[in-house]
């Protein structure tokens, strides 16, 4: 009798750990992709940059005046120096305070903006893909129709016409991301709707309701995650570009979009570093969230060669080589 119940507990001590999926995640993360690692570095460091800007920013708010925005009319245009660590602009603002906060705005952009993108696009498209018929046939003609203004051209109307304000952009931003998403959206519901399991649970009577939240939503969510990663990095030049041409965040945000264009063209000449830094700034954002982004599709992907399913069957396939040598 001890001879049989010690069997499978050394079996089961010889079994492989159970590797939680975002564990498992991190550690392919930094394996695998050096890129992805680095972008994941720099958007840690963007993030918390955002999150504590009060505590990191040189200038602090005097009163109602916040930091990015505190006046030191003596000191325009000061060059890099130790007491201004990249140099004034024309008002005598700290660029470094006002490059601090700013990130903390592409952020709140990206993020929200992003966040609205994704429940639109997954909403409707995984809805249409599911429904099908003329719900289905409607909808594609409206994203085809959406889709033939270029990107541009709509943001640029659509806050010509609303004005501009944080609200109004992420709105805008929103929603045109979201109908431009629906169609790949739709494009994942669909092919999980073909399965066979998603007949049988249809076939028993299941609503539709129910096979979207429980069975179609969580095979594609690691597609969405993809999605919403790349989506960041989108919506932070998009307002950029929106607030250099002044169709973004009105003064006095601390939009990068906006300091490269008011500030930095204004005085290129006698103060090149107001465009520079936060120039740099945006190139390093995007750069980190685009190549985080990649590498979150290469490992979560499982239609690509080194997706987390493959890494399951290879990890299982070791274990059940060395256990067949240990049995030899």
């Amino acid at each position: 009798m001890t001879e049989t119940t010690a069997a499978p507990t050394a079996k089961t001590a010889s079994m492989p750990k159970h590797r939680g999926q975002w564990g498992t995640l991190l550690r392919r993360l930094f394996r695998e992709k050096p890129l992805g690692t680095i972008g994941l570095v720099i958007v840690v460091i963007l993030a918390l940059t955002g999150i504590f800007a009060n505590f990191l920013a040189p200038q602090k708010a005097v009163g109602a005046s916040p930091g990015y925005n505190i006046l030191h009319l003596a000191d325009r245009l000061t060059p890099p120096s130790a007491k201004y660590p990249l140099g004034t602009d024309h008002l005598g603002r700290d660029v470094l305070s006002r490059i601090i906060y700013g990130a903390r705005l592409s952020m709140i952009v990206g993020l929200v903006a992003t966040a609205i993108n994704t429940v639109i696009s997954s909403g409707i498209g995984i809805t249409s893909a599911v429904f099908g018929g003329k719900f289905d046939l409607l909808v594609q003609r409206i994203v085809d129709a959406w889709v033939c203004f270029p990107t541009l051209i709509v943001l640029i109307t659509l806050m010509a016409i609303i004005g501009p304000g944080l609200i109004q952009l992420l709105l805008v931003l929103g929603i045109n991301g979201g109908v431009g998403g629906i169609r790949f959206a739709r494009s994942l519901g669909y092919a999980i709707k073909e399965n066979q399991y998603i007949h049988a649970s249809s076939a028993i009577g299941a609503r539709r309701g129910r096979v979207i939240f429980h069975h179609v939503l969580p095979n594609v969510m690691p597609m969405l995650i993809v999605l919403f990663t790349m989506g960041v990095g989108g919506n932070i030049m998009a307002e950029a570009s929106l607030s250099f041409l002044g169709l973004g965040l009105p003064p006095p945000y601390p939009s990068w979009g906006s300091m490269i264009s008011a500030e930095g063209r204004a005085n290129q000449l006698r103060a090149p570093w107001l465009a520079f830094w936060p120039g740099l700034a945006l190139t390093l954002a995007i750069f980190g969230i685009n190549m985080l982004g990649d590498a979150l599709r290469d490992l979560l992907d499982p239609r690509l060669r080194g997706g987390l399913g493959s890494y399951r069957i290879q990890d299982m396939e070791k274990f059940r080589k060395k256990h067949l040598k240990q049995m030899a």
